[in-house]
């Protein structure tokens, strides 16, 4: 053998570094979807908006253009744009007065832990239900009403104005509809903020449900029709996953269902958040990261999940996001969160979850979208040198990420991929049970403290079967470092533009499946088979 000059020798080990950096992983992607493989809405990524602010999002007398298109673009992927749920924690703190036109709001004092605290007083007109003419055509819609301050009037006079406001020829000559109807928010936690006693209990909770229910049924004149609005139940912080506590389960056994509004429960929404910045102190970005803290997260859910498919109702995760009270500040707002985000809402379709509505609000630290100008920090409260404008988070590609993997055929289905892996989690898409597209992820985390080199690892792929594909095309992901804010791209592409319409030349890369591939730590790639 030959020997080797001083910049062979130099290659040589250049490649083998680089080899030792690639640890291969292989996976076998089934060719035909296996009969487990559960249908993808192609409204799985939905939103949950904070109801104080809600004309903010989407317009008084004209829409808000910049909100539209973020929601736009994901209609256009997958045919089907987000559904949109308004209410959350100021839901339980809306009145209702026709001597106001849209709505009327008092807030409580900033800090530096809440820049932008929620409403303590929302007092709302016909117009607040109206604005909704202004969400992208053919939005199904989830509504809340006030329970938290016990007044029953206040509940029906807002389901009179809502139902009136979808009724109007704006809304249903776009195809808006008005899905459900939400009667308070984590009332597991009344007894905690003064809305209830010490002693509340579910069982009272149910009681106070169904006689609000009743008169919002009244109304709404809601009916077992399929054209009518129905009910989202439950909508609780945490749950004691048994028949006791607050849970699917122990309503169920306390009679919900067998009362008469009861009867027109069709979804059960139950929240969860990662962690909680609420008293300040965040959690760590890779923590969130993590493959196997996002599985464990969501599957203690399973035994509410299944108890409520046994009653023939559908499951979503109502609201959610990654730290409570709005989000931890570097680790919410950064790209490492759109990694968290991707594999949490297909994670949560294999565990019979049919939809995730991403929790948002003004200003929220871990907000997919900023809809409008700010002129203080959502970090910190504090004032800002130049108003920021309307832009989006890096959470916001994951939401493209999936929407391109579900695709617009309105049938597709999807696999997790077993990966001998702690940091790379997989999933393939299936349309007409043909293998589609396969989306890899690499959770861990490259920050820009790190001093070592960026390592990748290279994937193997098996596909084996008649018709199993050769070719297949590269996406990718890049992220410059899981705590950066901006600076990514999707195919080369960027949404951080002041419209959140997507800019640059695609870029993707042709390769034999055969050769497998390379993820990078923090990145997410896509393969489509040819």
């Amino acid at each position: 053998m030959p020997s080797l000059s001083y910049p062979q020798h130099l290659l040589l080990l250049l490649a083998v570094v680089q080899r030792s950096l690639c640890a291969d992983v292989n996976v076998s992607i089934p060719l035909v979807a296996p009969s487990t493989a559960p249908v993808i809405s192609p409204s799985l990524v939905s939103f949950s908006i904070e109801q104080d602010r809600w004309t903010d999002w989407v317009g008084t007398t004209s829409r808000n253009q910049f909100f539209f298109n973020t929601l736009d673009n994901l209609r256009a992927l997958t045919g089907e744009p987000p559904q949109i749920r308004i209410g959350a924690n100021s839901e339980d703190h809306t009145d209702f007065s026709e001597n106001v036109q849209f709505s009327q709001a008092t807030f409580p004092a900033i800090s530096a832990t809440v820049p932008y605290p929620e409403a303590s007083s929302i007092i709302v007109g016909d117009g607040f239900y109206e604005a909704a003419q202004f969400l992208p055509p053919n939005t199904h819609v989830i509504w809340g009403l006030n329970l938290g301050q016990n007044n029953v009037t206040a509940a029906f006079l807002e389901a009179k104005s809502l139902v009136k406001a979808f009724a109007s020829s704006p809304i249903k000559d776009s195809g808006i509809t008005l899905d459900a109807i939400e009667i308070g928010n984590e009332a597991d936690l009344y007894s905690n903020n003064g809305l209830r006693s010490s002693t509340y209990t579910s069982t009272q909770y149910v009681k106070e449900w169904i006689q609000f229910a009743t008169n919002v049924t009244a109304a709404a004149q809601l009916s077992l029709s399929s054209s009518s609005p129905k009910f989202w139940g439950a909508a609780f912080a945490g749950s004691s996953h048994s028949t006791s506590g607050f849970s699917p389960q122990a309503i169920f056994s306390e009679g919900i269902l067998s009362s008469a509004p009861g009867a027109l429960i069709s979804t059960i929404s139950e929240h969860r958040y990662s962690g909680s910045f609420c008293s300040g102190s965040g959690g760590l970005l890779q923590d969130l990261m993590t493959k196997s803290t996002i599985r464990s997260n969501l599957t203690q859910f399973t035994p509410d999940i299944s108890a409520t498919h046994a009653k023939g109702l559908d499951y979503v995760l109502g609201e959610t996001n990654s730290y409570s009270c709005h989000g931890a500040p570097g680790v919410s707002n950064t790209a490492g969160a759109a990694l968290w985000t991707l594999d949490y809402l297909l994670f949560a379709t294999q565990i019979g979850i049919s939809r995730v509505f991403f929790h948002e609000g003004i200003g929220f630290k871990y907000n997919l979208i900023q809809p409008l100008t700010l002129t203080r920090s959502t970090l910190d409260g504090s004032p800002l040198a130049t108003p920021l404008p309307p832009h989006i988070q890096p959470q916001y590609y994951a939401a493209i990420i999936a929407g391109e993997a579900i695709g617009s055929t309105g049938n597709t289905r999807a696999v997790e991929l077993s990966i001998n892996n702690a940091r790379i989690s997989g999933y393939a898409f299936y349309e007409e049970d043909t293998l589609a597209r396969a989306i890899l992820i690499n959770s861990q985390a490259f920050f820009t403290t790190d001093k070592t080199n960026r390592t990748s690892t290279h994937v193997d792929l098996a596909i084996s079967g008649s018709g199993a594909p050769t070719e297949m095309t590269v996406k990718r992901l890049f992220v410059p470092h899981a705590d950066d804010t901006t600076g990514l791209t999707w195919g080369g592409q960027t949404y951080e533009t002041s419209d959140a319409r997507v800019s640059g030349s695609l870029q993707v890369e042709t390769a034999s499946v055969s050769d497998g591939v390379d993820i990078q730590e923090t990145e997410v790639v896509m393969l489509s088979f040819l």
